[in-house]
């Protein structure tokens, strides 16, 4: 208990070391790999353990932003950046890996970075999750239809495969909470968070299998991977942020967080193994951006929205 309680309360650490680790001992990661997929599905299930229902039903009362935000994430955003994508010059398998972040759902973990950050985390966590619950039918019919782009699975099969990693992950959280009841979990608050950065320091280990050594046999490409990961990240952030202002500031950075840290596990899980591997080492080099940029960029947040709040004062 107590390990999981030190987990969980230097989460951002473990985070970021997570992903070195993987990198560093190749042979660890390619033993994890297998544990991508149960991975993405065991947070989800932790995630939705460890928050409060009752303050999601709350947030829902507000139908009409909540809708414009799924318009934002799961439509216009991915749209506008295949757009942008037309306009430049780059590698096929960088374009379908963008469009995919872009369509792809805000990551689990948002809701507890957001509240690090000073953000809405209530608006995260519903916002999170009415997307997660979305993606088996935007994703395929945006991504691998409506934009035209192809990663040799049909729509079908994966609509089925994300439905059963997200159907699945809800059915079981509102078994365990019927079973053990809503107040057994919330008095272990604290080893559910020692869980959830657990499992997340498995999923940043085993997404870098293969890494390393791509890194030695083509270093151009995923020099150029991280690059477009660290660019697309804050500029999917600052267009959402901008957007939203009209919200106040605190809503619309957290608008913001969510569009540019996107759940690429949930669409890894769902790919097919004979999915393009460029497309796949993608999705991992992007979660060096996600796990770093939020905790270094924290004072940043802090005194933007103290600025903003005398102002307002």
């Amino acid at each position: 208990m107590r390990l999981l309680a030190f987990l969980g309360g230097h989460g951002p650490k473990v985070l970021f070391l997570g992903v070195f680790i993987g990198l560093a001992l190749p042979d660890l990661a390619s033993l994890a790999r297998p544990l991508v997929g149960p991975a993405v599905a065991t947070l989800l299930v932790l995630t939705l353990l460890r928050v409060e229902w009752h303050q999601m039903v709350a947030t829902l009362r507000r139908p009409g932003l909540l809708a414009l935000l799924v318009v934002w994430l799961m439509l216009i955003s991915p749209v506008v950046t295949w757009g942008v994508l037309a306009l430049l010059p780059g590698p096929q398998p960088l374009e379908i890996a963008l469009v995919l972040m872009a369509a792809a759902p805000p990551i689990l973990g948002v809701t507890a970075i957001a509240i690090l950050l000073g953000l809405d985390g209530a608006l995260a966590l519903v916002m999170g999750l009415a997307a997660t619950l979305l993606t088996p039918i935007t994703v395929p019919l945006l991504s691998l239809w409506l934009l035209g782009l192809e990663l040799e699975v049909s729509i079908a099969g994966f609509m089925l495969r994300l439905a059963l990693v997200v159907l699945g992950a809800f059915a079981l959280a509102a078994l365990l909470r019927r079973l053990m009841g809503a107040d057994w979990f919330r008095a272990r608050a604290a080893s559910l968070d020692g869980l959830v950065m657990l499992v997340m320091l498995v999923f940043a280990v085993a997404i870098m299998d293969g890494v390393t050594a791509t890194l030695f046999a083509r270093p151009e490409v995923v020099v150029l991977w991280i690059l477009a990961a660290f660019v697309a990240n804050p500029l999917l952030q600052v267009a959402a942020a901008f957007a939203f202002w009209w919200q106040g500031p605190r809503r619309a950075l957290t608008i913001g967080l969510m569009s540019g840290n996107c759940n690429m596990g949930l669409l890894l899980a769902a790919l097919p193994p004979q999915a393009d591997y460029d497309v796949v080492l993608f999705f991992a080099l992007a979660q060096l951006p996600m796990y770093m940029l939020p905790f270094a960029l924290t004072p940043l947040y802090r005194r933007l929205l103290l600025s903003v709040e005398r102002g307002s004062g």
